[in-house]
């Protein structure tokens, strides 16, 4: 870190001001780009999927708990897996403290895995989280947002993931998706994966601002470094 450039107060400011003009110019694209993500046209929902939860079956528009908005967290736990994915886990330590403030924007959170509600309650309690989280076990909910895929669709070169944009080797992935309900209607509005995920983790964003930022550039895989809250021995 110390290979940085050294100014006094004042040529630091002036090249702090020089970058600040970048940062809102950024910002206004953001914001540009947000609007458009949210005027995208919608997806009627057709399937009326039924989910395990702590209180008993449910069905999608159950998830809503009377909000008209839905984020959905794609969390990868498969069926047999022991423990939840150590990056969706950090995605999910992001979120355990921000649902009531959703809740007041009449949005609700809810986290779905294809893994059995048993192994889901149980992990969930491990990581000390309170949030929603349903079992997709019993329906085809991950396969049709295209987060879960069958041995034959790993095996086939075709992308499988993020629109067909990328292939994925693995029988999950993560991601998010967006549904708004209109009476008995629901829609989907947005789905986002890959990178997309990015914007939904704030110790990552508050990383891009010191001076190592992420840090990662050395190790054999981006998230590498990441353990489950309760695995890190220092």
């Amino acid at each position: 870190m110390t290979t940085h450039q050294i100014l006094s107060r004042e040529d630091w400011t002036a090249a702090r001001l020089k970058l600040l003009d970048e940062e809102k110019a950024f910002t206004r694209a953001r914001d540009k780009l947000s609007a458009a993500r949210r005027a995208l046209p919608w997806e009627k929902v057709e399937t009326n999927y039924v989910f395990d939860s702590e209180r008993g079956s449910v069905n999608f528009a159950d998830l809503f708990a009377g909000r008209g908005q839905l984020l959905i967290y794609h969390f990868m736990f498969g069926p047999d897996w022991e423990a939840g994915c150590k990056s969706c886990s950090f995605w999910g330590d992001n979120f355990e403290r921000i649902v009531v403030h959703l809740n007041h924007r009449d949005v609700t959170l809810v986290l779905i895995s294809r893994a059995p509600l048993e192994r889901l309650t149980a992990y969930k309690k491990r990581m000390g989280w309170t949030f929603e989280w349903v079992s997709s076990l019993g329906n085809s909910f991950n396969h049709d947002f295209a987060v879960s895929f069958t041995p034959e669709e790993i095996a086939a070169p075709d992308k499988n993931y993020n629109f067909g944009t990328q292939k994925f080797g693995m029988d999950e992935a993560p991601g998010i998706s967006v549904f708004a309900k209109d009476g008995e209607a629901i829609y989907r509005t947005y789905s986002t994966y890959s990178r997309g995920l990015d914007m939904l983790n704030g110790a990552y964003h508050l990383l891009d601002l010191v001076p190592k930022g992420r840090d990662e550039a050395g190790l054999a895989y981006g998230m590498e470094w990441l353990r489950r809250r309760d695995e890190y021995t220092s």
